[in-house]
């Protein structure tokens, strides 16, 4: 059975809305299409990234590798064992403090600290709700009924909207950082800002699109016809952005924050 699909709702749910129309109708095969070539995209930045990293020398004094993939892992398996260099932190502990809770940015400053859990933890968070919906729509639609996607999507709404606060409180102290806080207006580069553009639109875009259809605040009064594409601009914008992009931006830090801490096992 061919599903139409329109930024998480079945057609039959968006339809008792009287909000799609054929011409405006996003087919799940189409959302699929699109993330396919989004993920495809951060497949070579990260291959990219991968070769990049393997040109480094694999130990001190040693010449350096010949940029393959392999080397940048074999690496960190190497600085992770015993034998490795670093503080000698348990890994667990790396992941858990220093990568997840970012106790460092805490030591640094406290305001920082919860503009970057905001923002990194609603982005995590919504991006596995994300997820999760996407696998029930799968499992809906090749006929296993263990758990309907509208009951699924319903007992997301409330976490859903509460992570999207987050993320968007985080976004309004970084945009208050780097227009008020000195220190960081003057240390703000070009990638920052287009992160935070980026960010904002998709969180904006996201608030406005469920607004029209649920006719609540974000809406703006605008007339629920536009819900189709405001979803489907969303929809393409954060896919592209929140997942193609990643290896070509700032975004990297997420995954070389991390493995840089796994190498050291911790510390400073």
């Amino acid at each position: 059975m061919s599903m139409e699909y329109y930024s998480g709702l079945s057609v039959d749910v968006a339809n008792s809305f009287g909000m799609l129309t054929e011409s405006m109708r996003i087919t799940f095969a189409a959302v699929m299409i699109m993330a396919t070539i989004a993920i495809a995209i951060f497949m070579i930045g990260m291959y990219i990234n991968l070769k990049k990293w393997g040109l480094g020398a694999e130990g001190y004094g040693l010449k350096p590798s010949n940029g393959s993939i392999f080397t940048f892992p074999k690496t960190l398996a190497y600085q992770m064992s015993a034998k490795g260099h670093g503080h000698g932190q348990n890994i667990f502990s790396t992941l858990i403090f220093d990568a997840l809770l970012q106790r460092r940015a805490l030591r640094r400053s406290p305001g920082r600290w919860v503009m970057h859990l905001a923002i990194f933890g609603g982005w995590i968070a919504l991006c596995i709700m994300s997820i999760a919906m996407f696998v029930v729509e799968i499992i809906h639609m090749v006929g296993i009924h263990v758990l309907e996607p509208a009951v699924f999507r319903d007992m997301l709404s409330v976490p859903n909207d509460v992570f999207s606060y987050i993320l968007l409180t985080g976004i309004i102290i970084a945009i208050f950082r780097r227009l008020f806080v000195a220190k960081a207006r003057e240390s703000t580069i070009a990638f920052d800002s287009v992160l935070l553009i980026g960010l904002t639109i998709i969180v904006v875009t996201g608030f406005v699109a469920d607004g029209i259809r649920n006719g609540t605040l974000w809406g703006m009064g605008m007339q629920s016809d536009l819900a189709p594409p405001a979803s489907l601009f969303h929809v393409v914008i954060s896919l592209f952005f929140c997942i193609a992009y990643i290896p070509f931006s700032k975004y990297m830090h997420m995954f070389a924050g991390p493995l840089t801490l796994m190498a050291n096992k911790g510390g400073e």
